[in-house]
């Protein structure tokens, strides 16, 4: 083969070395969390403005509506309104699996932002399939026990 013929690979050339991307700024490490977190705000914002336990505002759970069973998120709407309002005991009452949620979800932003400034990885939820089972367990344990009568503590 003459050396017109002949391909270059620079991929395998041991001269031919990736150029180091540049690290991102802070304001840019911080613009997803930053977005992520105003998105929640916004929906905690419109859910606390917009009062659910008044009727025609939000359409009802549909496994409510035809089996009369309250799923996991039966209530979330008024806890979320009640804790945009700072009324964590009436949001707990409404559904306290929601409010959890949200404090999981807090502490998780909480988390990233901080990783965020300082130039740390962003943080991943990842989980093996026990935790999922169990966290699935959990769920239903909820829906079951808020569904009979002595469980009506945790019904909205």
């Amino acid at each position: 083969m003459t050396g017109e013929n002949q391909r270059v690979d620079a991929s395998h050339s041991p001269d031919v070395r990736p150029s180091p991307t540049p690290p991102a700024s802070r304001a840019r490490r911080l613009a997803v969390p930053a977005l992520y977190l105003a998105a929640a705000a916004s929906a905690f914002a419109y859910v606390g403005t917009v009062d659910p336990n008044e009727p025609g505002h939000y359409p009802v759970c549909p496994l409510l509506r035809l089996t009369g069973i309250l799923c996991p998120g039966c209530g979330g709407l008024r806890s979320a309104h009640a804790f945009a309002h700072g009324d964590l005991i009436t949001a707990f009452g409404a559904n306290a699996l929601a409010v959890t949620a949200y404090f999981a979800f807090a502490g998780f932003m909480a988390l990233w932002l901080v990783r965020a400034y300082r130039g740390g990885p962003v943080p991943r939820i990842v989980l093996r399939p026990p935790y999922w089972w169990a966290l699935g367990a959990v769920a239903l344990v909820f829906v079951v026990v808020r569904n009979l009568s002595f469980g009506s503590a945790l019904a909205p």
